[in-house]
């Protein structure tokens, strides 16, 4: 008899690959794919009619929006920062993925979970960590598997499903793509060799020239530091992402290329597109920025960063995620209010925010008017000053 596994599923070349190696390995192959927002109705179609043809003993398709809206964006934007200043941690949705398979495993009585993760990337560790911290499972991961033998694995990949008569689709013979609702990543081929991106190198954003002549103003609300709604209509945050995708996209917002420190030590070069993500960390940093205290709006970047490392390195479940979010989420009682994003295309702008927590002061404006002396501004900035200055008479003529 054979023995029930759960395979992540997204219908590329790796798990593709997966599904007839498994079954040669004497498995009964259960696949789930976690539709977490990145693929259209025809898409999902394929997905569906590409387990059956690859001969899986069942498949299911899970509405994974709603959770990685609560369990990665909520927090993410609350943080407010990418990985290493820049990469807004696209393929969180791998820790979703995850709890869907072994929620898929537990209905099926089994132990045995498998991904399509190489022995190169970060995702292997997320998937990895993610599910012994879930519970006591079998992880099985074909693709490590084959490096062993094989260092060109992407081709022996391909040949190995066109050798038992499945077609391998183009654009994964050249690229590693990954989208969700998040956004999409890109790599390999002339990237990995840190080399200008070829056209095929593109998913949402549109090029230079496609941009639309008239320039797109959208507005956000929020609160406690949530988006709650867009253009004065509140919708569900999952929906909320894919709608300002949607209008950014056209723009090229949130296009990058980028080049990061892995988890495993090696450095991992990536084009990523986020035009919704990243409309919403501009709205959200506009609005914090006018409402947090100085000393909050200093000390918060650290508290992200922690966060931003933890998701990216795979400690999803580490207590100190769930302790730094409490902080996070007391940052925020405050962050509520509406911001209205703008672009002409390529980068988008915060160019109004209205709230009741703006911290104004009543009498005075930056730079402009205010409400104390002549005598009080040379009084602080004596005393502010009086370290350095106290220093410098006498250090005076001391070498520097």
């Amino acid at each position: 008899m054979s023995q029930d596994i759960v395979l992540a599923f997204s219908g590329g070349l790796d798990t593709s690959f997966c599904v007839p190696y498994l079954k040669e390995r004497g498995y009964a192959v259960h696949t789930v794919f976690a539709d977490t927002g990145g693929v259209d109705a025809e898409e999902r179609a394929f997905i569906e009619a590409r387990a059956a043809e690859l001969g899986v003993a069942s498949h299911v398709t899970v509405d994974g929006g709603p959770a990685i809206w609560a369990g990665f964006v909520k927090p993410f934007v609350r943080a407010g920062e990418g990985y290493q200043g820049q990469y807004p941690l696209l393929v969180s949705d791998r820790y979703l993925i995850v709890e869907a398979a072994l929620r898929r495993a537990e209905e099926l009585g089994t132990r045995h979970v498998a991904h399509g993760c190489t022995g190169m990337g970060n995702d292997q560790v997320r998937f990895d960590l993610a599910v012994k911290a879930l519970g006591d499972y079998v992880i099985v991961a074909p693709i490590r598997e084959i490096q062993k033998q094989h260092t060109q694995t992407r081709a022996y990949e391909q040949a190995y499903l066109e050798e038992r008569g499945f077609g391998v689709r183009a654009k994964q013979k050249a690229y590693t793509i990954n989208e969700n609702l998040l956004g999409v990543t890109m790599s390999g081929g002339e990237i990995d060799r840190w080399e200008a991106p070829g056209e095929g190198a593109r998913g949402w954003c549109a090029p230079r020239a496609e941009w639309p002549a008239a320039p797109l103003r959208v507005r956000i609300a929020f609160e406690a530091g949530e988006a709650v709604s867009i253009d004065g209509e509140r919708v569900p945050g999952h929906q909320l992402l894919a709608r300002l995708n949607r209008a950014f996209a056209p723009y090229g917002v949130g296009r990058g290329l980028y080049t990061g420190d892995t988890t495993i030590g090696l450095k991992g070069r990536i084009i990523f597109e986020a035009p919704g993500l990243i409309s919403l960390l501009t709205a959200h940093r506009a609005l914090e920025e006018a409402v947090l205290s100085k000393a909050q709006n200093r000390f918060k970047p650290a508290v992200a960063r922690q966060w931003v490392e933890l998701v990216y390195e795979g400690f999803f479940h580490d207590p100190l995620k769930a302790d730094l979010e409490a902080f996070l989420a007391s940052s925020q009682r405050c962050v509520n209010g509406e911001v209205v994003l703008e672009t002409h295309g390529g980068s988008v702008q915060a160019v109004a925010v209205t709230s009741p927590h703006i911290l104004n002061a009543k009498g005075a404006t930056y730079a402009q008017s205010a409400d104390w002396g002549v005598e009080e501004a040379e009084g602080f900035i004596k005393l502010f000053g009086m370290s350095s200055t106290l220093w410098a008479e006498v250090n005076r003529h001391v070498e520097r």
